[in-house]
């Protein structure tokens, strides 16, 4: 049986904006009277009205991130991954298999040597996996996109400064989740993963470490990112990321007995990647002989994907599920549900039911 209303399982691609990240952004939308349009960068009153707001929201979202280091506000995580990979020669790169495509494709366009470190079939990178020699930038996220792994970066950190290299660190599906990576030197998070508006997110650099800009222009932020800062983004952010930090262990708790429902109505479906150390807000399943586009056809008032959402319509198998040593046939046989805060748990057990009745009728 279909739900009557839409039900949202697809958190890894975006959250909704929260109640509280809304209201924080509305005096910063408004019209002439209050001036809150202000350009944060303007002298007068109403501009430094806004660069207050936006130091604000800059000291909420630091309070995700370790000590010891800058908040550069960019528009998202990806500028801020080539940001921090792009204006410096860090020498050889080294990265993990299942590292977003915006890591990858950022590593490449640097020019660098580059070396690939494999995980293991439960998705997982081996804390004492060899560096190459010479390497001068590790990256490795911090919980995976596609299947939720979250991996032993605070090891991975000091074993790269061990090699005298700088460690990267993806933290787009973990900042506001679980602890950040205190050892790390780079960090990449966006709003829009954690209940904040979209068009906005931060690099952080630790305190000596030394990066360039990635867009010339008028030298906002110090010099590292030009162009005018949204003083309305910034505040969503902020209010996004305090609200966050607060709910930390609460929101855990909620999606652990989420999943763990899912996983009572899908009980015959493999979970791909470790089933332990993994954030419990991503499923992935698999289910032999599954047909992904009929089912998502059929289940067309659930929205849940087959991977990521950047890799969606290429046709290839997920890159993920392929370096945890899937075949192709078994990738295409998968589903991602990601589960969030303001899922309850009727929409869960609804949607399962659904999804378990829908792969029924394909006799799979």
């Amino acid at each position: 049986m279909m739900p009557s209303q839409p039900i949202y399982l697809d958190h890894q691609a975006t959250t909704p904006l929260a109640p509280e990240a809304l209201q924080a952004m509305l005096p910063w939308l408004s019209g002439p009277e209050s001036m809150g349009f202000a350009n944060p960068h303007s002298m007068h009153r109403a501009g430094r009205a806004a660069a207050a707001a936006v130091e604000v929201a800059r000291e909420q979202v630091a309070e995700l991130l370790p000590k010891g280091g800058r908040v550069i506000f960019t528009s998202g995580a990806t500028e801020a991954l080539n940001q921090a990979i792009r204006t410096r020669d860090h020498g050889k790169i080294a990265y993990s298999a299942i590292e977003h495509s915006a890591v990858v494709n950022a590593a490449v366009a640097s020019g660098a040597e580059l070396h690939e470190l494999p995980v293991s079939p439960s998705g997982l990178i081996d804390p004492e996996v060899p560096l190459p020699e010479g390497v001068g930038l590790v990256a490795v996220m911090q919980v995976n996109n596609e299947i939720g792994t979250i991996q032993p970066v605070e090891r991975l950190a000091e074993r790269a400064h061990e090699a005298g290299a700088l460690f990267l660190c993806d933290a787009v599906q973990g900042a506001g989740k679980v602890a950040p990576p205190e050892n790390a030197d780079l960090i990449a998070i966006t709003a829009h993963k954690l209940y904040g508006p979209k068009g906005i997110g931060a690099l952080w650099v630790r305190d000596g470490v030394k990066i360039g800009p990635l867009i010339a222009g008028g030298g906002q932020e110090s010099g590292l990112r030009s162009g005018t800062l949204s003083p309305a983004l910034c505040a969503g952010f902020g209010a996004a990321a305090a609200l966050a930090k607060a709910r930390m262990d609460a929101d855990f708790q909620h999606l652990s007995g989420l999943a763990s429902a899912a996983r009572a109505i899908l009980s015959r479906w493999t979970v791909n990647g470790s089933e332990t150390a993994r954030w419990p807000g991503n499923l992935n399943l698999r289910l032999e002989g599954l047909n992904f586009p009929r089912l998502l056809s059929d289940c067309r008032d659930i929205a849940f994907s087959a991977g990521s959402a950047c890799g969606s319509g290429t046709g290839a198998p997920s890159r993920v599920l392929s370096a945890i040593g899937l075949e192709a046939k078994e990738a295409r046989n998968s589903i991602r549900l990601g589960f969030g805060r303001y899922t309850t748990l009727e929409e869960v057990e609804t949607a399962c039911r659904a999804i378990e009745a829908a792969a029924q009728a394909q006799g799979v």
